[in-house]
């Protein structure tokens, strides 16, 4: 089994003046890591699902993937600021500090947090302000381990949400 190893959030959050819907992840997995950028494993739905909810081509190259958060008004980020975690077990995590959102919420117009998977949700709900907690919504991981989800269940749930 993999070592714990101290991991800080290595990516900042992307968003806008004009960013509308925050999507948070829990923590960049170790492919992420690798890549450079939020939801790098090859095998994670998340940019085909938000490609074919908003009728794009897959972005093949971070600028494109934040270009298409950017022009749908998408905020990105991460719950946990740093952890100590085995690998990418989400179930390793402990020794959580949380992200913190004010400078994406001050500096934009979020009206809805969209949180990506359970991970993500039971960590914003013990360390994120109550304030925000009205504009959150749990949806099904993106994840190559969620295999109970078919991307195409993906793209009709989270389209219901991205609007």
């Amino acid at each position: 089994m993999a070592e714990y190893e101290q991991v800080v959030q290595p990516f900042a959050p992307v968003y806008d003046k004009d960013s509308r819907i925050l999507i948070l992840g829990s923590l960049p997995s170790v492919k992420s890591r690798e890549q450079g950028f939020y939801y790098g494993h090859a095998r994670n739905r998340f940019w085909p699902m938000l490609a074919a909810v908003y009728g794009e081509p897959v972005p093949r190259d971070i600028p494109e993937k934040k270009a298409l958060l950017l022009r749908h008004g998408l905020a990105v980020y991460d719950v946990i600021e740093s952890c100590q975690i085995r690998g990418s077990s989400d179930s390793s995590i402990r020794n959580v500090k949380a992200a913190d959102l004010r400078a994406v919420m001050e500096a934009s117009r979020i009206e809805k947090i969209l949180v990506n998977g359970r991970t993500a949700a039971k960590y914003f709900k013990a360390y994120q302000p109550e304030a925000y907690g009205h504009l959150v919504v749990e949806l099904p991981s993106t994840s190559p381990a969620n295999a109970a989800f078919s991307l195409e269940k993906l793209v009709q749930i989270w389209g219901e949400h991205l609007g």
